[in-house]
C-alpha cells in the first residue's frame, strides 16, 4: 500500500494529482505550521490574454504569530471571491469545458467558508472526483498524527498502514532515508513530467493550476496526466 502526502494548496498543479493516481492513500498535512512568505498555500496561476493569471487569496497573517494551515482564516475586507470568479469566468469563456464545472466552481466560491483549508479542500475535491482518482483522501488532523519532517511521513504510513512512501524527487534532500528503511517503510520517487497540452492562448505555460487542464479538456485530463508518469 502505498502512501503520499502534500500541503493542501489552493488549486493544485497536475502534479499534486499525479501522486494520488499513484497511491492508495493521499493526506493532507493540515496540522503542520503555514509556510512563511510567498507560497502556493493562497495563491496560483492560471492563465489570461495577457500572460499568468495569478489568483490570490486573502488570509488573517498580522499579529497572529505561527498558525497551523488549519487554523489560517479567510480574510474578507475584498471581495476577492467576485474577482476570482470574474477573472475565471473571462479569461476561460472560451474553454470547452468550462461549461461542465462552472456551476460547482462558483458554488464552492459562494460558500462563505471560514478557513482557508475548508475552501482549498473542496477545490481539490472537485479536482479530485472529476480526474476519477480512488486514493482515499484525509486529513493529518483526522488521523490525530502530529511533528514534523520524516518523522511525520513515517508515523502517517504506520497510521494508516501503509508501506510505501512516495515523494517528489525535489523532495529528496529533505527526507532522511534511514529513518524509513529502519520503519520498514520502502522510499519511492514519483517519475513525474508534466505533460504539454493545447492550452487557449498562445505559448504553452508549464505547471499551472490543474483547473487549467480541466477546463480545457474535461475528461480526457486523467489521460494528459498519465502521458507524465513513467515507470
Amino acid at each position: 500500500m502505498i502512501l503520499t502526502t502534500h500541503q493542501p494548496i489552493f488549486l493544485p498543479w497536475p502534479g499534486f494529482f499525479a501522486k494520488a493516481m499513484r497511491a492508495d492513500v493521499m493526506v493532507l498535512l493540515d496540522a503542520v505550521q503555514f509556510p512563511v512568505g510567498r507560497g502556493w498555500m493562497n495563491r496560483n496561476r492560471l492563465k489570461s490574454a495577457h500572460g499568468d493569471l495569478w489568483l490570490t487569496v486573502p488570509v488573517h497573517r498580522k499579529g497572529r504569530g505561527k498558525q497551523t494551515i488549519g487554523a489560517m482564516e479567510l480574510f474578507e475586507a475584498s471581495d476577492w471571491r467576485r474577482t476570482h470568479l470574474r477573472g475565471i469566468r473571462q479569461h476561460y469563456a472560451h474553454a470547452p469545458f468550462l461549461s461542465d464545472y462552472w456551476s460547482r466552481i462558483e458554488a464552492i466560491y459562494r460558500r462563505g467558508n471560514r478557513y482557508l483549508l475548508e475552501f482549498n479542500l473542496a477545490l481539490i475535491r472537485l479536482m479530485y472526483e472529476s480526474l476519477g482518482i480512488g486514493a482515499r483522501l484525509c486529513l493529518q488532523s483526522e488521523l490525530g498524527v502530529v511533528g514534523t519532517g520524516t518523522r511525520l511521513l513515517v508515523d502517517l504510513c504506520e497510521t494508516t498502514g501503509t508501506d510505501t512512501y512516495l515523494a517528489l524527487p525535489q523532495s529528496v534532500k529533505y527526507l532522511e532515508s534511514p529513518r524509513f528503511r529502519d520503519a520498514g517503510v520502502d522510499l519511492r520517487f514519483l517519475a513525474f513530467e508534466p505533460p504539454v497540452y493545447p492550452q487557449l492562448w498562445g505559448e504553452f505555460r508549464y505547471n499551472l493550476s490543474m483547473l487549467d487542464l480541466l477546463l480545457c479538456h474535461g475528461s480526457k485530463s486523467p489521460d494528459i496526466i498519465k502521458t507524465g508518469l513513467r515507470p
